[in-house]
């Protein structure tokens, strides 16, 4: 199974990690992919730059052998679309693979507006992982589109390539990389909200309006 974690991770923070290493052991699998985006379609310019992006994460994954990073939107270019991105994969896995994506309860909210969305199942299953303060309408297409794929369990995702959807409800750390960027504009401290080899780089990179020795 190749389950990939999508997001701008602007910047990656301690909430992506714990994260994803939640999904790794709900699945059972040894790896997760973190694949961060080029351009989001969805919104306005990152306040760190693609290659800024992936630095930090490389730093913030290194000591987890769970966690790898896939640089295949930003070395694409353009506009990220996660309907390219499954189609690339599942040329090169092959037909028979499960592919896994997983995204957060926020973003799947407006799944029917993503492009190529009716796509995207045929391509891969859909985690779909609560989020803070997050749920999906009662009636929403996002919510239809949920009940009519639901899986079982976690192993009927090990059964077929693609297809299911299925929602996780993990503990998870209610970190946002808004409000990290919202708190170093302001001249705040985001120490323990991501790692502290993250909070280095910002404040040495001057990321998101940091100023000298403010971040750690």
């Amino acid at each position: 199974m190749h389950v990939i974690y999508g997001g701008t991770f602007d910047p990656i923070h301690h909430g992506h990690l714990r994260l994803a290493l939640e999904v790794s052991e709900a699945l059972s699998v040894a790896r997760i992919h973190l694949v961060p985006s080029h351009i989001p379609p969805h919104r306005g310019e990152t306040g760190a730059s693609a290659e800024q992006r992936l630095e930090l994460i490389r730093q913030a994954i290194a000591p987890e052998p769970a966690l790898v990073l896939d640089e295949q939107e930003v070395r694409r270019g353009g506009a990220s679309f996660t309907a390219d991105t499954l189609r690339h994969l599942r040329a090169e896995l092959g037909p028979d693979c499960p592919l896994v994506m997983v995204v957060g309860t926020d973003a799947f909210s407006s799944f029917h507006r993503w492009r190529e969305w009716e796509q995207i199942p045929e391509l891969a299953h859909i985690v779909v992982v609560q989020r803070p303060g997050s749920e999906l309408p009662m009636g929403s297409e996002a919510a239809r589109i949920l009940e009519e794929r639901r899986a079982g369990c976690p192993a009927d995702l090990h059964s077929r390539p693609a297809g299911f959807a299925l929602e996780l409800a993990p503990p998870l750390l209610d970190i946002s990389a808004t409000g990290i960027r919202q708190r170093i504009a302001a001249g705040r401290s985001v120490r323990y909200l991501t790692p502290d080899v993250v909070c280095q780089n910002i404040d040495a990179w001057k990321l998101y309006g940091a100023r000298s020795g403010q971040v750690r």
